[in-house]
C-alpha cells in the first residue's frame, strides 16, 4: 500500500486513468463489433459505414495511449480487406 503522499496521489491518479482507459477500450470494441456484425450479415453498405465510423475511434485510442499505432493500423487493415471482399 502507498505510504507517502506522492504515492497515494499516484494511486488515485492511476485509478482514474484506468477507469477512463477502460471506458475508451470498451467504446472502441463496440465500434469494432458493429463492423464485425455488418460483415457477418453480408451487408456491404452497412459494413462500409461502420468501418468509416470505427477508424477515427481506433486512431483516437492510439493518440490517447490505449492502443499501439501498429495494432490499430493492423485492425483497420484487416477489417477493410474483409469489407472489400464482400460481394
Amino acid at each position: 500500500m502507498a505510504n507517502t503522499p506522492q504515492a497515494k496521489k499516484r494511486a488515485r491518479q492511476n485509478e482514474k486513468r484506468f477507469a477512463v482507459n477502460k471506458a475508451r477500450r470498451s467504446r472502441i470494441r463496440t465500434y469494432l463489433r458493429k463492423v464485425e456484425e455488418a460483415i457477418a450479415s453480408g451487408d456491404r453498405d452497412a459494413a462500409t459505414a461502420a468501418l468509416k465510423a470505427a477508424q477515427p475511434e481506433l486512431m483516437r485510442g492510439v493518440t490517447k495511449g490505449v492502443f499501439h499505432k501498429n495494432t490499430a493500423s493492423r485492425k483497420i487493415s484487416r477489417l477493410a480487406s474483409r469489407v472489400k471482399a464482400l460481394g
